[in-house]
Parts: C-alpha cells; structure tokens; sequence
C-alpha cells in the first residue's frame, strides 16, 4: 500500500456528531492511503457541516447469501444494505466495506448500498425447482431496519415474498421500524413461520446515543419488543454486544425489562473487534469514554487471550478465561430467573409452497 507520512503533528480522534466512528482510514484493498493532518481548526472554530448519508443502488445477480459457520446459527441469510446508518462503533460488519474500496470508519455509515431487485430476485430463487426451503435470516450482517428502509422499503418488500411463498424466517434489529410491518410478521408467527431478535445493548440513553448514535433509543426498543409480542410474533432480546467494564453491567437489567415487555428467548455475545474494528473501538473509547479507555481494553485482552481479538471457532462470540466464563454463567443464570430460557418450537417448512399467479388454474382439490 503507498502512501505518505506527515510530518505536521496528528490531531487525535474527535467525536463527529451523529455518527458512530472517530476516523475514516484507508480501506486494506485500496492503493492510496489517507492519513489525517492538523489543518488548524479548533473546536471554538464554526464546524462544518454535518457528513452527509449517500445511499447507492446495487445490482445484485443473487439475493439470498450462503455461509458454513459453526457457531453463527443459520446458514442462509438476505441483507437488503451494505453499510448502516446506525453507526454502531462496535458493528462487525465494518470490515467488509473494505472490499467495496471504503474505509470501515464513517465511509460504512454514510456511504450506503441498497439493493431494490432484492424482492424480485427472492421471488425468483424460491421458484426454482430445485429449491428446497430452509430458514432464512434476514439482517444477519447489517440491520434490515435502519433509516433509509422508512422510504426505500427493500425489507417490507422481501417480507411480503416470504409470506406469500409461507417461508420460515428469521430477522434481527434494533431498530423500532421492525414493528412497521407487524400485519406481515402476525400473520407468519400465526403459521410457525417467524420470530424476530431485537438487540437491547444498553438501557442508559447517553451510552446509547454515543455508541449507537442513530438506532433507536433504548425505551423505543423495548417498547417494539412489547408490539410484536402482543402481535403473537415470538421475541428474542439480544444482549450483544457485551462490553466488559462498559456494558457488562446491564446485562441483568436490560433481560428483566425485556422479559417484562414480552421477549420469551434471550441470546448475547461479548464484543468481536475483528480487523480495522479494533482502532475504530478504540478511537471512540479515548474520545468518549477517556477515564476508562484503558480499563475497558485490557479486560477485552482477558477475554482474549491477552489479544484484542481471537477469531477461533467456538469461542469467538463468547470470549475465553475467567471474565469470559463469568459473563457467560450471569447471562443463563439471568435467562433463567426470568424465564427467557424456554426452547424454541423449530420453523415451519413444510407449510412452504408458490403463491398462484393470474391465470394459473384453481385447484379444485384445495392442495
């Protein structure tokens, strides 16, 4: 990789209001480096501009993702958007904007792809013959629901494909919008056919607003989790990610509230920071959170391995050691005592079948 180095003195990381990273480094794939300089403006000076959101088309050829992973639950997965407008600082789908020739930093939060085949091209991969069903997880690299879904509506219409094809599925968000289109996920959690995980990280609006800076707050959350519950949609609250002397603490609080708004299922990770995620993490740590910055870095090291990130299968989600083993012995001891710890009734799929089309001929039979 080329590049150069400054030699005028490197200002540190500043917060950009309304967005999640401090930084915009160089993406691994691209051939010319950014490096921030000192160009003399203060915090006293009149700031720019907000950094705008851009939002692309993408001209998907397929829609639904495959995967092998051991330990992520589900091996077929619909991503209506590359990058998010939430802005989690802790998201581990930053890295993957690299390959788009973006940084994982702000590039992945304000510069955004949707894709609007995706509702055609679902329809079409469930009609071929040789297609057999499975469950689909729909958000399983960003979320499905952040803003620009209120008016590009690539989700709502994926939706309306599954259940017209009474396909099982799966969504997960923390996002309020979710409950927009509870007359489509009613109707599939009446058939077996859904349940939907909304991630509660923290209860505390400021830690919220500064990690998380444009999902949903916290009430707005648990408020969706009480919607879709009284809509008969099962509910599972994710703890995720656990952050060790940020967040860890809440962990109790954040499943009684959800059990109490409804949620009959429970999940948590502890925090990833795979590849440019761990400077990005770090950068917001020392311009929010400066007075326990290096606190928080070293009990992720012990979760670890004394690193801050360990790609191994079977423990990457949950961490390793002491701390890691604690974590883990408080979240089932808490899903537990608050009953969130029922087994799931698997998803339908033999319900699975091609919704009519005009013309076709009625079957007089009701097959």
């Amino acid at each position: 990789m080329s590049g150069f180095t400054s030699q005028i003195p490197q200002p540190g990381p500043q917060s950009i209001r309304g967005r999640g990273a401090r930084s915009n480094a160089s993406g691994r794939f691209e051939s010319q480096l950014r490096e921030a300089f000192d160009d003399g403006w203060t915090e006293e000076d009149a700031r720019p501009q907000q950094t705008p959101t851009t939002v692309s088309a993408e001209n998907a050829k397929v829609i639904i993702s495959r995967n092998d992973s051991p330990d992520v639950g589900f091996s077929a997965s619909i991503n209506p958007y590359r990058g998010c407008e939430h802005g989690c600082i802790y998201c581990y789908a930053r890295p993957a904007h690299a390959y788009m020739g973006l940084s994982p930093g702000l590039d992945f939060e304000t510069k955004l792809f949707f894709k609007p085949n995706a509702a055609r091209l679902l329809e079409a991969e469930l009609s071929m013959p040789r297609y057999r069903p499975e469950l689909i997880h729909i958000g399983g690299n960003t979320d499905p629901y952040q803003p620009q879904e209120r008016t590009l509506r690539v989700t709502r219409g994926i939706l309306e494909v599954l259940v017209a094809f009474r396909h099982p599925f799966s969504v997960i968000t923390k996002s309020a919008l979710v409950v927009r289109d509870l007359d489509l996920l009613a109707v599939a959690a009446a058939e077996g056919l859904t349940r939907v995980a909304v991630s509660v990280t923290t209860l505390d609006r400021k830690l919220a607003r500064s990690m998380e800076p444009r999902a949903a707050t916290p009430d707005k959350r648990v408020d969706a989790i009480r919607r879709l519950a009284d809509a008969g949609v099962p509910v599972t609250v994710m703890f995720a990610p656990g952050i060790p002397g940020l967040n860890d603490h809440e962990m109790e609080a954040v499943l009684e509230r959800a059990a109490q708004a409804g949620a009959s299922g429970a999940g948590y990770v502890a925090l990833r920071l795979p590849r440019e995620i761990k400077d990005l993490f770090r950068e917001w740590l020392e311009t929010d959170h400066p007075d326990r910055a290096r606190r928080v870095m070293s009990l992720v090291r012990q979760m670890r391995g004394g690193k801050d990130y360990d790609a191994e299968w079977g423990s990457r989600m949950t961490g390793q050691g002491p701390l890691a083993n604690l974590m883990n012995a408080r979240f089932h001891a808490a899903r537990k005592r608050y009953g969130l710890d029922q087994p799931w009734a698997p998803l339908e799929l033999g319900k699975f079948r091609l919704p009519a089309k005009a013309g076709d001929q009625i079957d007089l039979f009701g097959g």
